[in-house]
């Protein structure tokens, strides 16, 4: 794999958690208070981890 594929996949994820913990911060902080937005915290957290485990997957899956 090339290091440009390798930028670019963690590139995208860094997009997509500065996108959601974002989102995840202002509901939060917002009209929801902390307790009501949890629920969505848990969700965020548990996706960016699918979405690094899959990540590191391709990348392993394709040096091999």
């Amino acid at each position: 794999m090339k290091l440009t594929e390798k930028f670019t996949i963690f590139l995208g994820i860094a997009l997509v958690a500065i996108f959601v913990i974002g989102l995840a911060w202002s509901i939060s902080t917002g009209l929801a208070g902390f307790w009501k937005g949890l629920p969505f915290w848990i969700i965020v957290l548990f996706c960016l981890y699918l979405l690094i485990l899959d990540s590191l997957r391709s990348i392993r899956k394709i040096q091999d």
